[in-house]
């Protein structure tokens, strides 16, 4: 993975010479996926490092689109503009844009190579990195899926100052999240540097990023297929995607709904006693800062009943992610429906106020 600024104009001759000089020589075809948003943003400047034209396929805007459908579709594309095993796919985007374009590559033909050139913030220090890519269905979120690595990643950090503020912070969330499960100093720089950061100093934003994409890596490096613990990444996530799927993905960003799963992930672990008040106070107002918490309409017995289709149960238990510290976490299977259904109507109820 690469980061740094003025990234996207030379993605094209990174790629070339990691194909061995095949786009070059016409051997091989580059095909980016990405929205009409971000191609009017930086299409054109992609394309300008390239060594021969792109072809473009496009897919909508927002997590809502983010099914088979649209990967029936983008595959059915490729079929033919005549695509094949040596084809290369260059994801252009965010989060959504990078989780379906590494699906398609993962199924079309059976596997061909892609890379990701995250956009968001979201994207960078979360999604792009890890080879987990898939689709939602009506049941959940990312439900269908595989393990697909990216040839390579290139995180433009001057992307991030096209980012309207929402989508900076709900991308910040997961900044804070690697920062409480793994990393104190990351959190410290976070709880110390939060004028600076949402302000989009490029400085201190490329730490950011620099210090979640360890985390990250470190973590998935040690449990590549989320056998035990790469499930840490997922702190909020349970009833995160539980708000997203309660609200037909349309009332929040993914970083907004993680947020209030965090929230409700510490208030669990403090009345639990595995982490102290001033401990769980500190988290709680770190993710506060990057707000505001948008206010969401569901009903926590909704939301706890669509915890038990989270893809991380295993064998009807659930899976839950709780801190233990600032800067570690554990995996528990043994938070129950009545302690989740205490910790939903306390975040429902302060979301509906929020919305009122």
């Amino acid at each position: 993975m690469e980061i740094g600024a003025g990234l996207v104009e030379l993605v094209g001759a990174r790629l070339d010479a990691l194909l061995g000089g095949g786009l070059k020589a016409g051997k091989q075809r580059a095909f980016v996926v990405t929205s009409p948003e971000i191609d009017r943003l930086w299409g054109g400047k992609l394309e300008g490092g390239f060594p021969a034209p792109l072809t473009r396929l496009m897919v909508p805007a927002g997590e809502e689109h983010k099914r088979l459908a649209t990967v029936e579709r983008l595959t059915e594309e490729l079929a033919g503009l005549g695509a094949d095993r040596d084809s290369v796919l260059v994801a252009l985007g965010g989060g959504v844009v990078g989780d379906m374009t590494g699906f398609v590559a993962a199924m079309y033909m059976r596997g061909i190579r892609y890379v990701g050139v995250p956009t968001t913030l979201l994207a960078q220090v979360d999604s792009s990195l890890g080879g987990k890519t898939g689709v939602n269905l009506a049941a959940g979120k990312n439900l269908v899926g595989a393990f697909h690595h990216p040839l390579a990643v290139y995180a433009d950090v001057a992307t991030l100052g096209t980012l309207p503020a929402e989508e900076l912070r709900a991308g910040l969330q997961e900044a804070v999240k690697a920062g409480i499960i793994r990393d104190r100093g990351l959190f410290e720089f976070l709880e110390r540097e939060s004028a600076g950061i949402l302000g989009g100093d490029r400085e201190a934003l490329t730490r950011v990023v620099v210090d979640s994409i360890r985390v990250k890596a470190e973590v998935v490096s040690a449990d590549e297929r989320e056998g035990g613990l790469r499930m840490i990444l997922n702190l909020g996530h349970t009833l995160g995607h539980a708000i997203e799927a309660a609200t037909g993905y349309k009332q929040l960003l993914h970083g907004e709904a993680v947020a209030w799963g965090m929230i409700a992930a510490v208030g669990i672990a403090l009345k639990r006693g595995t982490v102290t008040a001033e401990k769980a106070e500190r988290m709680e107002r770190v993710i506060r800062a990057y707000g505001p918490l948008r206010g969401f309409a569901a009903s926590a017995s909704e939301l706890v009943a669509l915890t038990a289709k989270d893809k991380k149960n295993r064998s009807g238990a659930r899976a839950f992610v709780l801190p233990v510290g600032i800067g570690d976490a554990v995996v528990v299977k043994d938070v129950g429906e009545a302690e989740l259904m205490v910790a939903a109507e306390r975040i429902v109820g302060e979301a509906l106020g929020v919305r009122a």
